[in-house]
């Protein structure tokens, strides 16, 4: 069974952060992290825990995201 693909990002330990974590490490804001997903420049995923609903994002996006945001 091939487990690398296109979704390999998001089933790796440590590939993938939440939204608090991306705003925690990056300093980013919840505005840029949203005006980054409509742009195209981000992708995320639905996870719950205890039936709350946070987002997931691929940390190796967010951190060429910062890298441009600072150029």
């Amino acid at each position: 069974m091939n487990t690398k693909g296109a979704n390999s990002a998001w089933t790796t330990k440590g590939a993938t952060l939440s939204d608090k974590s991306a705003r925690k490490e990056f300093g980013l804001t919840q505005e840029e992290i949203i005006e980054a997903i409509e742009d195209g420049k981000l992708q995320y995923r639905v996870n719950y825990v205890f039936e709350n609903p946070y987002f997931k994002r691929v940390r190796s996006e967010v951190e060429a995201f910062v890298a441009e945001k600072m150029r």
